[in-house]
């Protein structure tokens, strides 16, 4: 039999948090972010449950053309915008709409020959100081797109680098939104503002956008934990993790674990073996103690991660042994939910790179039952 571990991605899941993504921004338009293969998940599986989004947002040409190989014919946003003068032809042939951040991308634009004019979103750096123009020079930037006969409509778009928190104490958009508002003022077309945290911490009446950009909040993980986890802002897990036991070893006290003898038991225990590791994209700095569900129960790890085990201490679950489920993120077979977001932090990183994360190696199924 193959290797008894399993990524499921839940469809039901991703249509739920969509539609939570939705109610939080009710007068917007939706992207549904699916950069970095739909976060690991799959564009292909995670398609049926986000195509009520009323465009897919990405950054690679290949990702936009399987978008449209799977039907859809609504809008598509590269959000970096391009990259050399050959990926117009392929906006214009597929239809794409895109960012432009820099001058040069400008200067592609005025050199392309296109009989279809092209729909952009003009981005400002309005304190990120990654991509975009600064507010001096984006009325200039606006006007000059504006002349061009190869620019259609033109969209505004800046991106928060603290929507998820404070900024040294104080509201963390209220400096770029101040300084979008100020160098926009009177500049038509439509605004793209939120991404995933903006959109669910901030009301429609606090953040005014035309199209909100969710990423995260798709895919089931906190836009801000510990603060709140995805009980409080209503999200399901898209994806689960899951392998079982593949032996049981009795520990006496003394007894060391795994690699390095990071932990020594300090009495009897019953130990299980997991068949799950970093080569499958559980993080190797993963301390004892990182929460799994063992049969829908809570339990945690002991040891160190290996590249193809964890260790788990089942000695409180007599019930538990070989062949044991273990999730290790997501929704167990008996409803239970271990929140990606909690593995994450025991790692010291988020539920964003777990889920990128996940290994080629991992069979990967869709599960067709509602949530």
């Amino acid at each position: 039999m193959p290797r008894p571990i399993l990524a499921t991605i839940h469809p039901a899941a991703l249509q739920h948090n969509l539609a939570r993504a939705k109610a939080a921004a009710p007068d917007a338009k939706v992207w549904a972010v699916v950069k970095a293969n739909a976060y690991g998940h799959g564009i292909e599986r995670a398609f049926e449950g986000l195509r009520a989004a009323d465009g897919f947002a990405l950054l690679d040409l290949d990702e936009a053309q399987r978008i449209r190989d799977l039907g859809w014919r609504g809008p598509i946003l590269l959000l970096e915008g391009v990259f050399e003068m050959r990926d117009l032809e392929l906006c214009s042939r597929l239809s794409l709409w895109h960012t432009v951040h820099c001058t040069e991308q400008i200067d592609m634009l005025a050199a392309h020959k296109t009989n279809a004019p092209h729909r952009v979103f003009l981005k400002m750096n309005s304190g990120m100081n990654r991509l975009g123009f600064a507010p001096a020079s984006y009325r200039s930037a606006w006007t000059r797109l504006n002349a061009l006969p190869q620019v259609d409509e033109i969209s505004l778009m800046t991106h928060f680098s603290d929507a998820d928190g404070a900024r040294f104490g104080q509201d963390g958009i209220a400096h770029q939104l101040a300084t979008f508002n100020a160098a926009t003022q009177d500049l038509p077309g439509e605004r793209s503002l939120s991404n995933s945290a903006a959109t669910l911490r901030y009301s429609a009446d606090q953040l005014r956008t035309d199209w909100v950009r969710p990423g995260i909040t798709l895919y089931g993980s906190s836009v801000d934990y510990p603060a709140h986890d995805i009980a409080h802002w209503g999200l399901q897990p898209a994806m689960t993790l899951s392998a079982k036991v593949i032996a049981v070893v009795p520990l006496s006290a003394g007894d060391s674990v795994g690699y390095g003898s990071s932990f020594v038991a300090d009495k009897a225990m019953r130990i299980a073996v997991v068949a799950c590791g970093y080569a499958d994209g559980y993080p190797r700095i993963c301390p004892t103690g990182t929460p799994v569900l063992i049969d829908g129960l809570p339990g945690h790890t002991v040891g160190r991660v290996s590249m193809d085990m964890i260790t788990v201490d089942i000695s409180h679950l007599p019930q538990a042994g070989m062949g044991s489920e273990v999730t290790l993120w997501g929704r167990a077979s008996n409803g239970a939910v271990l929140s990606i977001d909690e593995v994450a932090a025991k790692a010291q990183t988020l539920g964003y790179e777990l889920m990128c994360a996940l290994a080629q190696r991992v069979p990967t199924q869709v599960d067709s039952m509602p949530i």
